[in-house]
């Protein structure tokens, strides 16, 4: 895979070898973002466990002490007072129904994060085809199905981001901005690790962490010592 010019001079910034401590990689990640644009830091965590095991499952989310950096919108299906409630907690869009052929025909996705009242999940099911693949679906465990809206629409907005293991065993998340001060990127770090840490299925044995790394959209990625993560 050909890289361009300023991916072949960031990557000379990171030695591929070293496991370097959170502080470290956080500087570098920094030092090694070149793009014109404010790019997205990301970590990227592969654990030992295997998701296909309902009891080693791995999903949840956690809010980011500094946000993600990027404008979430959220959209909130409910009925009622409730639909009141979230707007004025700042939810983008709120509503029913009515919402669903908007969805479905007309390919309307102009969210980010999708919260249901539980006696909307009935409604909500019936989108499982199209959400489900975006990742986009309501989850008790993100809690992102509850009555309580104006909770789950502040904490999005403040920088709450849901994780979950892919197909490789992999979480990938966002953890905020090149923009970020490297304090702010650290403790945002911090905050993901110590929630997959609480995560960690009974199920799983051997080496949790098998490898942690953090990048920017467009730079290498940079490993980090996960000593300091296991509790």
């Amino acid at each position: 895979m050909k890289r361009g010019k300023k991916y072949v001079e960031a990557a000379k910034l990171v030695d591929r070898t070293t496991l370097y401590e959170l502080e470290d990689a956080v500087s570098l990640v920094k030092k090694a973002a070149a793009a014109k644009f404010d790019e997205t830091v990301e970590a990227h965590i592969r654990l030992g466990v295997d998701g296909r095991h309902a009891d080693q499952q791995i999903r949840g989310a956690v809010v980011l002490p500094n946000g993600t950096g990027k404008q979430v919108r959220v959209l909130v299906f409910a009925k009622g007072e409730k639909i009141d409630e979230a707007l004025a907690a700042g939810a983008d869009f709120a509503g029913g129904e009515e919402l669903i052929p908007k969805i479905q025909n007309d390919g309307w996705f102009e969210f980010d994060v999708v919260v249901a009242t539980p006696d909307m999940m009935g409604v909500v099911g019936r989108l499982g085809r199209v959400l489900g693949p975006k990742g986009l679906m309501p989850n008790p465990k993100a809690g992102t199905v509850t009555m309580d809206v104006t909770k789950a629409v502040n904490d999005i907005k403040a920088g709450k981001i849901e994780y979950r293991l892919d197909k490789s065993n992999i979480v990938h998340v966002p953890v905020g901005k090149v923009s970020f001060t490297e304090e702010q990127l650290t403790e945002n770090i911090s905050a993901l690790m110590a929630a997959i840490t609480k995560a960690k299925p009974a199920a799983a044995k051997g080496q949790y962490y098998r490898s942690v790394s953090i990048s920017s959209t467009m730079g290498p990625g940079i490993k980090l010592n996960t000593a300091k993560f296991i509790g």
